[in-house]
């Protein structure tokens, strides 16, 4: 019966991991990055992280990104997001 419980919840993990885009998928928030170098509104895996050498971005908060601190780049069940701070 034990087995069939751990087949099945590993059934699960593999189910979950597997609906991640691989581009997307992480462990620990170290894993990700933001997905464009200026005014980002999502996340990464940071092997799938935009080259930003050399990019100059504008110094303004665009709402709904995390532009001055309102959110930040978090693993998620299993997939980076930016998370917006609640207000």
């Amino acid at each position: 019966m034990k087995k069939i419980i751990l087949l099945f919840m590993l059934l699960g993990v593999l189910f979950l991991i597997s609906c991640v885009p691989a581009e997307k998928v992480c462990s620990v928030d170290e894993d990700c990055f933001k997905a464009k170098c200026c005014h980002a509104a999502d996340a990464v895996n940071k092997e799938f992280a935009p080259d930003c050498a050399g990019q100059l971005c504008t110094l303004e908060c665009t709402p709904g990104t995390i532009d001055c601190g309102q959110g930040q780049i978090k693993c998620v069940s299993g997939s980076c997001e930016a998370v917006m701070n609640e207000e």
